[in-house]
Formats: structure tokens, C-alpha cells, sequence
């Protein structure tokens, strides 16, 4: 047994140390505002997410790996059960236009569809590492996963929660390429992708409108076009160096979602293209070494493991940053270490906690 990469843990402490500063900062007024206390916010965050995220990555850091591999396919499950229960009335619960939240008698609650991101790409990498170390029948495998994939989708899109169901999507197709399938099969999976996607447009026919205001965002600068105009406005405000800690202008009232998927925009304004491009090269260093984690590790399982966490953490970052600054639409999902949200923080530290599980048994 190994000592675990401390170079991962380097990346993240900072980039969660980072969130916390911006956070102090953006929420202080809201805080004030609706609660009459500045650190609402910042203390619901360390107690209901930071602290018990940092207690369950070490939980999963000590556990053996081949347990977490047995109880993959009943973690997915007991998942899939929470995301069916946030539609009960009574116990789930809406915000910002979704049903994605259950409420736990009143006590706290909780977003299922953030756990479903590491449980499923478990699930994935246990499943796919028994098909393609026997060398089972690919078709078989592909349908498994198709009928699993689209069971998650359904549950997703009667939320709706599109951008995790875009981001569960790519990883999953990812690590199904990475664990040596057929490459014939990708070209299905993007084909039937790429279907489902027109068909959700037709559905619900804003969707395209965000594609049109991604291509023009001018389309409709006070509507749909509204959070890409203020977030450009911030970043641009922010010039090299930032306006300071805690001087954010767009922040009060002219930036949607400041505390969530946002904040990269408040962050830039505020730290400017220096603070900006550390962030960035945070995010490649916690690719980096997560990729060197799956490189060395001799397990199939293990390997396949630290490929998903690694590609959807990085990737979500990218997906994030990216429809900050207008190369991507907006998809509403947050910034790993940083955004508001006890769910997603939670669990992204049990997913670090399984990176570093994987680096001392490489």
C-alpha cells in the first residue's frame, strides 16, 4: 500500500479554501438581507456541507475499495429511490424551477441528482470493468448500459435537471470509451444523444431559445440573454488583477445566481484574469493527478473509477467557467469546490476521498 497522491489534495484544499473566500464575500448581503445576518450563508455552508463532505471523503478514503465495489450497483439504486421520492408530495421539493429537492422532516434537505453523478459512474465502472476483463459480449453490455442510462435520463428530465443529465451523459459515454469498448458504439450513443437533445428542444421550445442567445447573445439581452450580459459585464469588470475581495458590484441584484453557478463570474470580478487563471490551473492540476492516479493503478475497477470522478469533476469545472464567459450555453450546474450548495460539495469530497482511496492502492 501506497501513501495517498498529496498532490491532489493540494488543488482542492485550495480551490475549496478559494470557495469559501468568495463565498464569505458574495453572500455577506443576501445574508443580511433575508436572515438580518451576514453569515448565513457562509456558516449553513460549512456545517451542512464542508464539514460533513470533508467527514465522508476520509470515510471513503478508509474503506476498502473492493467494498465500495460490491455495493456500487445498491448504491445507484438507493439513489434512484431518492431521486423517484423527490416527486412525492410533501417531501420533494422546488427551487429555481425544479423538482430535484427532498426535504428530511424539516431538518435539512438534500439534491439527489448530485449524488447520482458519482453513484452511477461507479456503478459504470464496476459493471464495465467485469464486461471488458472477460471479454463478455459487447452488445450486451451496450444495452445494459443504454437501459440504465435512459432510466436516469427520465428521472432527470421530469425534474427537470438537463445540465447534470448533460454532464452524467458525457462522463458516462467517457468512461464507456475508456474501458476499451467498441468505438462503434459511440458513434450509437452520440447518434441516440444527439436525438434525444432535438427531441427535449421540441419539448420544451426555451431550451432552443438558450442555444439561439448562446450563438447571439444580443437576441435578447433583458430575457433569456440576461445572465450571460451581466456574467460578461462582471468578468470583463474584473480587468487583470480584480476589484478587490468583497468589492463586487454585479453581485448585488444584477447577477442571477451569484452564490451558485455564477459565482465563477463574481470570482473574476473580483480577482480579475490573474485569479481567474489560477483557478484554471487548479482545475488541470486536479486532472492531472487524477489521471496519473488511474495510469497507475494495475485494477481495472480502480482505473475506471478514477477516470469518471476525474472526468466529471473537470469536466463540470470546464462546463461551468466556460458558459460564464460565453463559449458554452448555460446549463445552471455549479462549480465544483466553489458554488453554493451543500449536496454538490458533499459529494465531490467523497469523490476526492475516492481518488485518494485509489492513489495508496495503486
Amino acid at each position: 500500500m501506497n501513501k495517498p497522491d498529496y498532490f491532489l489534495i493540494i488543488p482542492v484544499a485550495t480551490l475549496v479554501l478559494l470557495g469559501v473566500l468568495i463565498l464569505a464575500s458574495v453572500s455577506a448581503s443576501l445574508s443580511q438581507a433575508k436572515f438580518g445576518s451576514p453569515t448565513f450563508y457562509l456558516f449553513h455552508y460549512l456545517i451542512y456541507g464542508l464539514m460533513p463532505g470533508v467527514l465522508l471523503g476520509f470515510a471513503v478514503y478508509k474503506i476498502p475499495l473492493s467494498s465500495l465495489r460490491k455495493w456500487s450497483p445498491i448504491l445507484l439504486l438507493a439513489n434512484l429511490f431518492l431521486l423517484i421520492l423527490v416527486f412525492v408530495p410533501k417531501v420533494g421539493m422546488t427551487l429555481g424551477g425544479a423538482r430535484s429537492w427532498i426535504n428530511f422532516f424539516g431538518l435539512f434537505s438534500f439534491q439527489p441528482s448530485e449524488f447520482l453523478k458519482l453513484s452511477f459512474l461507479l456503478y459504470l465502472a464496476s459493471f464495465l470493468s467485469v464486461r471488458t476483463e472477460k471479454k463478455k459480449n459487447f452488445l450486451t453490455t451496450l444495452i445494459v448500459f443504454s437501459t440504465v442510462l435512459v432510466l436516469v435520463s427520465l428521472l432527470l428530465i421530469l425534474q427537470p435537471d438537463i445540465g447534470t443529465l448533460g454532464i452524467i451523459i458525457i462522463s458516462a459515454a467517457l468512461v464507456y470509451f475508456l474501458a476499451g469498448t467498441p468505438l462503434k458504439h459511440i458513434f450509437i450513443i452520440g447518434s441516440v444523444a444527439i436525438a434525444g437533445l432535438i427531441l427535449l428542444i421540441q419539448l420544451a421550445p426555451y431550451r432552443l431559445a438558450r442555444i439561439l442567445v448562446f450563438i447571439n447573445p444580443n437576441i435578447d439581452p433583458m430575457g433569456l440573454g440576461y445572465q450571460l450580459k451581466q456574467s460578461l459585464i462582471a468578468v470583463g469588470s474584473g480587468g487583470i488583477f480584480g476589484r478587490g475581495v468583497g468589492m463586487s458590484i454585479q453581485k448585488y441584484g444584477f447577477l442571477p445566481q451569484p452564490l451558485a453557478d455564477s459565482i465563477f463570474a463574481v470570482f473574476s470580478e473580483e480577482w480579475g484574469f490573474i485569479g481567474s487563471f489560477v483557478l484554471l490551473v487548479l482545475f488541470l492540476i486536479f486532472a492531472w493527478r487524477g489521471f496519473v492516479i488511474a495510469k497507475r493503478s494495475q485494477n481495472k475497477f480502480y482505473r475506471l473509477a478514477a477516470l469518471s470522478i476525474t472526468c466529471w469533476l473537470t469536466l463540470q469545472a470546464f462546463v461551468n467557467m466556460g458558459s460564464m464567459i460565453g463559449i458554452l450555453p448555460l446549463t445552471g450546474i455549479p462549480l465544483p469546490f466553489i458554488s453554493y450548495g451543500g449536496s454538490a460539495l458533499i459529494a465531490e469530497l467523497i469523490g476526492v476521498g475516492i481518488l485518494l482511496n485509489i492513489s495508496k492502492n495503486a
